[in-house]
């Protein structure tokens, strides 16, 4: 039976073990931009109204202006790839982490020596990456064939991420540069119509508030966004590492016990000695 965020595989011989349904929510990511909105909003309508701060002619500057620069910097396929899944990532945390992973590629370890290949095809679990090494493994693959396979997985979907992580911080680099440019074209047109004062609020208004777009898309939306994916591609090429060599591992009938030691090397040190649950040698 299915819960709001966690579930149970159960396995042939009755030991169950954790997994989570859904990638859960990375709450942080959530929680920051939120209250960056309400800083900038609390702090723009104590000084005025909130239509003072919008610009139709500054919003078309920075952000067109910047998604022009990005459509030439990468080819489309890499956009309609990266922003998606750059996305996807920022606001969400891996279904497993690498101790949760090393805890139960020994458990599969386990019913790999104790039933065989063929006792992995009742394993489930809700890391597709995870899954296709054990259908691999069920199905009598070779060695080279897993793990070439898996490589190639592992590589393409690391480079989409990063594909995404660059993408967002191109447009954190190209928005201030452009609300810069806003800037500018405002403050020509404001000299240019220096003998009509009634011109000259509108025209500072526009520059000033392009260079606002800018910082505010960069500095809160799109760098942030960008760091938070590097993040999240280097403890994804981890656990994914991780979870290659245990298949590996398991492909070649290794015990639970050494399938576990060898898998706590990819974790930090204080983690290496956290009670898991026991698995017979």
């Amino acid at each position: 039976m299915r819960s709001s965020g966690w579930g149970r595989a159960t396995v042939q011989d009755g030991r169950s073990f954790a997994y989570a349904l859904e990638n859960p929510m990375d709450i942080m990511t959530g929680v920051g931009l939120v209250c960056g909105i309400i800083v900038v909003s609390v702090m723009i309508l104590m000084g005025g109204d909130l239509h003072m701060f919008i610009s139709e002619h500054a919003a078309l500057i920075v952000i067109g202006g910047s998604i022009a620069a990005t459509m030439i910097r990468f080819p489309l396929s890499a956009i309609l790839h990266g922003l998606p899944l750059g996305a996807k990532f920022a606001f969400t945390v891996s279904r497993l982490s690498a101790r949760d992973l090393v805890d139960e590629l020994a458990r599969i370890a386990e019913i790999a020596r104790k039933q065989g290949p063929v006792g992995l095809e009742k394993v489930e679990t809700d890391e597709p990456f995870l899954a296709k090494g054990i259908r691999y493994v069920a199905d009598g693959y070779d060695l080279e064939f897993i793990r070439d396979n898996l490589e190639r997985d592992r590589d393409n979907f690391l480079m989409h991420l990063d594909e995404g992580g660059k993408i967002y911080r191109a447009i954190g680099d190209c928005t201030p540069a452009f609300g810069m440019v806003g800037t500018l074209i405002g403050m020509v047109q404001m000299f240019a119509n220096m003998t009509d004062p009634s011109k000259l609020g509108p025209f500072m208004a526009t520059a000033l508030l392009a260079t606002l777009y800018g910082a505010v898309i960069a500095n809160l939306f799109c760098l942030p966004i960008a760091d938070k994916l590097h993040g999240k591609l280097l403890d994804e090429e981890t656990n994914r590492t991780l979870i290659i060599d245990g298949i590996l591992m398991i492909r070649d009938s290794k015990s639970p016990t050494l399938v576990r030691e060898m898998l706590l090397a990819y974790l930090p040190e204080k983690h290496r000695d956290e009670e898991g649950e026991p698995v017979p040698a």
